[in-house]
Parts: C-alpha cells; structure tokens; sequence
C-alpha cells in the first residue's frame, strides 16, 4: 500500500506531534506547572504516537490500523485535557490539532 493513500493521516500527525510539543515546551514554562502535569504528560505521549504512527504509515506497517486506533485514542485523550486550559492559546492550538489528528487517525483505522 503506498504510503500516498496515507497523505492526510500522516500531515494531521505531523501537525499534531509539532503543537504537542509546543504545547508540552510551553506548559513548562507557566506560572503553574503542577495543575499542567496531565497535560505535559498527555502533550508528550501524543507527539511521540503521532510520530510513530507517521513511520508505520510511511513504511507500510501491517500494524498501521492499529497504531493508528491507538493514536486516535491518545489525541482525544489530549484534546480534552487540552482543552480545559483552552484560554492559553497553546492548548487551544493542541486541542484543534488533537482533534483534527484524531479524526484522521480514526479514519485510517477502519481501512
């Protein structure tokens, strides 16, 4: 399967991985960081599924459906606790990108 048919999913991880990792970066940097840690924690692990689910669609995994069912699970996952800090715009930019991210990923997984 060319890794072409996966063109959607693979720029809605790679967007979502790079606002993860922003979001994650400036989380750190609030004046409260403790009331952020769930957030932190779920910003880290959906950029590194987001990215692995962008190699196994690259390479043509046969585990790509499910990786991709994973990565939906993780980025609503992300979205939601991103978006109960929505008034910072970082979290509000990662929430858009979780959820479009999600969709995409959900898609993938019932091919």
């Amino acid at each position: 399967m060319s890794h072409q048919k996966f063109k959607d999913c693979i720029d809605a991880c790679s967007e979502c991985a790079v606002e993860c990792s922003h979001c994650e970066s400036e989380c750190l940097n609030e004046q409260d960081v403790k009331m952020l840690a769930r957030c932190i924690k779920l910003d880290h692990d959906c950029a590194a599924i987001c990215l692995f689910a962008m190699q196994a669609m690259a390479s043509g995994s046969e585990f790509t459906e499910k990786i991709c069912k994973l990565c939906a699970e993780i980025c609503t996952a992300c979205a939601e606790e991103c978006e109960k800090h929505a008034h910072m715009e970082h979290c509000k930019n990662c929430a858009e990108a979780c959820r479009k991210c999600a969709v995409e990923c959900s898609n993938m997984s019932k091919m």
